[in-house]
């Protein structure tokens, strides 16, 4: 597959870059993205959740009354499940959620996720660049001259660039992220993705 890259202007540059059908071409497996997507969304889980049972609530141990001939019904003491401010039976605890998945998996969703926005038409490439200094209207001028305006974006770039990504931070539907760290969730849970020409090598390079 054969992409024109575009300047930072929203112009046609001329230039081309050819995207490798070994990963932009595949049958996409849906299975695999199925599993990516929700390990993804599992690694995302804390598992700080956490009540206390009776042995933890606050409150003395003492039994309130005699167990027969009262009239009333038999209770051990004021931390009871059954009465208000007492523990809780069976409540949620902390737990690892994480898991992890085979690297075939993971590159194989990746591939899939990439095939589908090929085969959609979602991908765009333009040429590298980068800001003197953090500039989020510079960023604002190059989505909107590229016609991504509104439309939820990935942009993937070479490597960390802290002026491109601080200008694009506070733009709400986009996410810039280097491309041999992009995850599946990520290449599907945006309408474009915006790939910088020298990205194009790196993110084919994460699954050599």
């Amino acid at each position: 597959m054969e992409l024109d890259v575009y300047t930072k202007d929203g112009k046609v540059s001329g230039q081309k870059v050819m995207l490798s059908p070994e990963i932009f071409e595949i049958e996409p497996n849906d299975h695999a993205i199925y599993q990516a997507v929700t390990t993804y969304q599992r690694n995302q889980r804390q598992g700080t959740h956490k009540t206390k049972t009776y042995g933890e609530v606050s409150g003395s141990g003492k039994k309130l009354w005699k167990q027969k001939h009262t009239g009333r019904a038999r209770i051990g003491a004021v931390r009871s499940p059954l009465w208000k401010g007492g523990g809780t039976i069976f409540g949620p605890v902390p737990r690892d959620y994480s898991r992890q998945l085979p690297k075939q998996i993971r590159q194989l969703a990746r591939k899939s996720a990439l095939s589908y926005k090929a085969k959609d038409a979602a991908i765009k490439v333009v040429e590298d660049f980068t800001f003197d200094q953090p500039k989020t209207k510079e960023m604002v001028s190059i989505l909107n001259v590229l016609e991504l305006s509104g439309r939820k974006t990935l942009l993937l770039v070479s490597k960390a660039d802290q002026a491109v990504w601080k200008s694009g931070r506070n733009i709400e539907n986009l996410n810039i992220v280097e491309a041999s760290k992009a995850s599946t969730y990520e290449l599907l849970d945006n309408q474009i993705v915006l790939i910088q020409k020298s990205a194009v090598e790196v993110l084919e390079r994460t699954f050599a």
